[in-house]
């Protein structure tokens, strides 16, 4: 403790740190005290504290510190036997006397230790018959203290850790499920039996807690995702079979679900749910298949006939997930053998009826019970024997329970302005009608009954309503309103799902034709007579927004040439009813109510938001594109795009013009006509001639401003329309050269305001995208260097403007944004194919050199720290240095030392990175760097280009650089799980061909912090490593050298 007076003054500062409210107090003590867990010096002095400290925080502070030290995995593997086993014996003999957060901290310790050090020795295996040790002491916080462990390590094996390549980990977790889990398992049941007649209440969740961590073990090693509640199958090992057949495995966790408790209770039923989803095949006979499974329905029928615990909304909620993986792992078949399935089919019918009831209280359990039911419905087709499933007579209830209760929640919902409503949430009602259609499809012709029988009076109160002058009462209407858009989510539902096996197909179709006629005759009535004046109102919002959703799913379903030919039951009936024979009349009918919604909804995103999702699907599809443009409703949209639709003139709306004007611009260009795409533009033009005519007092007023905006915004869209030559140079001649001053014009004046430069250069960053190689100019026209030109002005008068701005308090907005689009723009046009940059110097033309300096200005105005923290601008900034380097590496070699050094260690910042995108970009520029070296310096015969001896400069001045980014390439092949080895490995080899001598010390680094006794082996894998590669970059010679770094780092992480 030399650095401190005296332990005292130590507990002082640690009681600072971990209980002070004064931010500055804790930051000065994490200061003094942060040596702890990065010196390793110190680890003697944690010992120290934990010998002799009096308070917990001290304690806690030493715990966490050797914590730290132990997961940087560089201590000696005597020295961490050492501390595994001072801290066994430390909780063995301290352990009941500790704070429980200092329990919790030295096991966890423990578990790490033992997790890392797995392979190294057999002793720290031991670990798992040491927490056995402290069940046999007479103590019972010993007790506890030993079963923490054993749920500790569990947690520990079971959980990938950073500093642990996941390779490594899945071996060690493999190793321990194989030894240990089962045993373990055995443990938390013989725990539980034992408390069971003692204190289930006070200490039964603590081995169900470590039971649960076992059923929950990642057998497979394919890890599910934390933040979802589903999983799939438990696959336990053929050696738990005798375990699972014991009656009394399964009865345990019923037996502490009744008790009080309801943590306890709910992790017994969070036990029974992976027990319920154990693999089928780990049963080899029916018959114990059949009892287990006969087990687990006595078990929750008894649970359906008392009600015990379900009124806690936890359990509640782990019940419903329990009965919804009954049909996941077992046949209907199999269920129907169950002596008592009538009765506990009819439990399980009554319980769901009453949860859909209780639709406030139980919404997100009930997604389980709808699962089940429809799983159950779907497999009544493949059901063999005369056994009847009882499904005929409970699934109608179910179905009609369901449709009930949502339509009685719209009143409830209005009377209550607390409760969410569903149908403002696309998640929400996605999930609660996932299901529903294969139940209603069960008994289609029962079920579409009886949801005419409640559509027909809606649709008729509706109509009433809209041939009156007023709307009436708002309120009664808005329920009515509610209660239809719920009618036709359900309606759309349905039809998403065509039909199911075992079922007439026609008939299937008629049906579909009733349910969707009433919604179709609905499109006529939304917007007529009182309705028009209700579009601010949220019921109606909501009713159009369900309209929308029907008319995709219909068309997904009904829409189409192929769909024409094999739906004539659909159209025939749709024609009796509504006059609607084929598509091109249906399609009418749709398109009336898009342009009926772009006209009405001027303030409603949503609204407008979805209903040009729907107008994009059906324009982007050939044949219903190609209908589309027969329509008159769509020649008058083409023809009056700019003054019919006032969503365009709300700034609110304004992100929503790109999607429109995209939507135009693919319907436009698939005339093929250049007469037809200059009159679609006159509008657009009109509004350019009058920007352009604005004086520049005049410019800054937010009426131009918000033109300008509008503009750029719809060009955008128009332009990601242009997919072929012909197109996109029906709008680069339209464009270039008469408007391209008024972009100039606006980016010189507003170059401090993003909300004007953003869609200008997202305009930009599309223009000059090579995509589908639609920027293919003749080869006697200059328009590839014209528009680089073109691009050069623009981010130029850009990047020096926002260079002189100072930083605001929204520094990415203001700046950052700004900058990484410029960039995107400018890689995408050096990298486009279509320029040849030779001529800017050669004729003396400073555009291409221009653009280069401003963008590094730019790049180097952000510091790399930021560069790192903000995704899209790491991704533009390293997108453009792989551009660089591949392209203009002359460039960047002509730059001087600093700041050619400060752009190669950012690679290696990036190489460093998670994204492998930016990682594969990050290594083809290292590549490209050190090919060049190597062509140009180390096997060059010709006399060096001065861009070659400016790099030969900058490394003699840095010899560091290049065995650095070596060694950190060679830590990410052989100590993490990289998902681009194939573009890790192109730089390796060409850096190592820059200099064996480097490669050779590289080696030498890597051997001396390995342990003594795998030198040898590993030193033949670097031998292996370089056989049969020649010193050349070859194409061939590199995929040989590839194929020997796998084989290295597969046999270098052997242990």
């Amino acid at each position: 403790m030399s650095s401190m007076e005296s332990l005292a003054q130590l507990e002082v500062l640690c009681e600072k740190l971990y209980n002070s409210r004064d931010s500055a107090e804790r930051a000065h003590a994490e200061s003094t005290l942060k040596c702890f867990s990065e010196n390793s010096e110190y680890i003697s002095q944690c010992q120290y504290i934990l010998d002799n400290a009096s308070t917990p925080y001290a304690l806690m502070l030493a715990s966490s510190s050797l914590l730290k030290q132990v997961s940087d995995r560089s201590l000696s593997l005597q020295l961490r036997l050492d501390i595994r086993s001072y801290v066994i014996n430390y909780l063995a003999s301290r352990g009941p006397k500790l704070q429980n957060f200092v329990i919790v901290s030295l096991i966890q310790l423990v578990c790490r230790i033992t997790k890392f050090g797995w392979f190294d020795d057999d002793r720290f295996r031991e670990t798992v018959k040491e927490a056995t040790d402290f069940l046999g002491l007479a103590s019972q916080d010993h007790y506890f203290i030993g079963l923490k462990i054993l749920n500790n390590l569990v947690t520990e094996m079971n959980q990938p850790n950073p500093a642990m390549p996941m390779t490594h980990h899945r071996k060690i977790a493999s190793s321990f499920k194989d030894q240990f889990l089962l045993q373990i398992f055995q443990i938390s049941l013989t725990s539980l039996n034992q408390l069971k007649s003692e204190a289930p209440d006070d200490f039964g969740h603590v081995p169900l807690d470590l039971a649960l961590k076992c059923l929950s073990f990642d057998f497979v090693g394919s890890p599910v995702d934390e933040s979802s509640e589903e999983f799939g199958t438990v696959q336990l090992p053929a050696s738990w079979r005798p375990l699972l057949q014991d009656p009394s495995t399964v009865q345990i966790f019923f037996d502490y679900y009744k008790v009080n408790d309801s943590r306890v209770s709910k992790e017994a039923l969070e036990c029974l749910v992976r027990l319920a989803s154990v693999r089928r095949s780990i049963f080899v006979e029916d018959p114990a298949r059949s009892q287990f499974l006969s087990h687990l329905m006595s078990g929750t029928k008894e649970i359906l006939q008392t009600g015990q615990g379900l009124a806690d909304h936890d359990n509640y909620h782990e019940f419903c997930r329990l009965l919804g993986r009954f049909k996941v792992n077992y046949q209907l078949a199999e269920l129907l053998s169950v002596e008592f399935y009538g009765e506990w089919i009819g439990l399980v019918a009554e319980f769901t009826t009453r949860s859909l009831l209780s639709w406030q209280w139980a919404s997100n359990s009930v997604y389980y019970l709808l699962s089940l039911w429809s799983r159950l419905v779907t497999s009544v087709p493949y059901l063999k024997g005369e056994t009847p499933s009882l499904l005929d007579e409970t699934v109608p209830k179910i179905t009609e329970g369901f449709i009930t209760s949502r339509i009685n929640s719209v009143q409830a919902i209005l009377a209550d302005n607390s409760l969410e409503n569903p149908l403002d949430s696309v998640e929400v009602l996605q999930d609660q009608l996932e299901f529903l259609p294969y139940l209603c499809r069960f008994q289609y012709q029962n079920s579409s009954l009886y949801i005419i029988n409640i559509m027909e009076p809606l649709l008729q109160a509706y109509t009433e309503r809209s041939r009156l002058p007023a709307p009436g009462d708002a309120d009664e209407l808005s329920v009515i309103e509610g209660q239809i858009a719920w009618m036709v989510h359900i309606i759309a539902a349905i039809l998403k799902i065509r039909q199911t096996v075992g079922v007439s197909q026609e008939s299937q179709e008629l049906i579909d034709a009733e349910l969707s006629a009433r919604v179709l005759k609905l499109i006529s009535m939304t917007d007529t007579g009182a309705h028009a004046q209700r579009y601010k109102e949220l019921s109606k919002q909501r009713l159009d927004r369900a309209i929308l959703i029907f008319v995709q799913n219909f068309r997904r379903s009904y829409v189409g040439d192929q769909a024409m030919h094999s739906s004539k039951q659909l159209y025939t009936r749709l024609s009796e009813l509504l006059g609607l024979n084929d598509h091109l009349v249906l399609l009418n009918v749709i398109i009336g109510k898009i342009a009926t919604n772009l006209k009405c909804y001027a303030e409603c995103e949503d609204v407008i938001d979805h209903t040009l999702s729907l107008f994009l699907e059906l324009a982007s599809g050939y044949m219903t594109g190609k209908l589309l443009l027969k329509l008159e409703s769509v020649k008058f949209i083409i023809a009056s795009h700019s003054e019919n639709f006032p969503f365009l003139a709300e700034y609110r709306c304004s992100r929503s013009r790109t999607t429109f004007y995209y939507i135009l611009g693919s319907l436009v260009f698939m005339e093929d006509s250049p007469v037809k795409f200059r009159t679609f533009m006159e509008p657009l033009q009109q509004v350019a001639f009058n920007l352009e005519a604005t004086p520049d007092a005049a410019f800054w007023n937010d009426v131009a401003k918000r033109a300008f905006i509008g503009w750029m915004r719809d060009l955008r869209g128009i332009a990601m329309a242009t997919n072929s030559r012909k197109t996109y140079g029906l709008l680069f001649d339209w464009l270039y050269p008469s408007r391209m001053p008024l972009l100039l014009r606006a980016i010189t004046l507003w170059a401090d305001e993003p909300e004007v430069t953003t869609p200008l250069l997202k305009f930009m960053c599309e223009f000059v995208l090579n995509k589908a190689q639609r920027l293919t100019f003749d080869s006697a026209s200059p328009n590839g260097i014209l528009l680089f030109r073109e691009v050069s002005k623009i981010i130029v008068a850009y990047g020096s403007r926002i260079l002189l701005l100072p930083n605001g308090t929204d520094i990415y907005g203001s700046k950052y944004k700004g900058i990484w689009i410029s960039l995107t723009v400018l890689s995408r046009a050096l990298c486009g194919n279509y320029v040849n940059f030779g001529v800017f110097e050669l004729y003396g033309d400073r555009a291409l050199a221009d653009a280069l300096d401003i963008s590094l200005k730019m790049t180097l105005s952000v510091p790399l720290s930021d560069v790192l923290a903000f995704r899209k601008l790491s991704k533009a900034y390293f997108g453009y240095m792989e551009v660089l380097f591949n392209n203009h590496i002359k460039f960047v070699l002509n730059l001087d030392t600093n700041t050619f050094v400060h752009i190669v260690s950012s690679l290696e910042s990036g190489l460093k990175g998670l994204d492998t995108g930016i990682s594969t970009q990050c290594a083809s520029a290292i590549d490209s760097l050190a090919a060049f070296y190597f062509n140009n310096i180390t096997a060059g015969d010709t006399p060096p280009s001065p861009a070659a001896l400016n790099l030969a400069r900058h490394i003699g001045e840095f010899p560091s650089l290049f065995p650095q980014i070596l060694r950190t390439l060679f830590e990410i092949i052989l100590f993490e799980d990289a998902g681009n080895q194939w573009s890790l490995s192109r730089p390796i080899l060409s850096l190592i061909m820059t200099s064996e001598q480097m490669f050779s010390d590289l080696r030498a680094h890597i051997l001396a912090s390995q342990a003594v006794d795998q030198q040898q082996r590993l030193s033949q894998c670097f031998d292996k490593l370089m056989t049969d590669v020649n010193r050349n970059l070859e194409p061939k010679n590199r995929d040989r050298f590839t194929q020997n770094l796998t084989t290295f780092r597969h046999d270098f992480r052997m242990k």
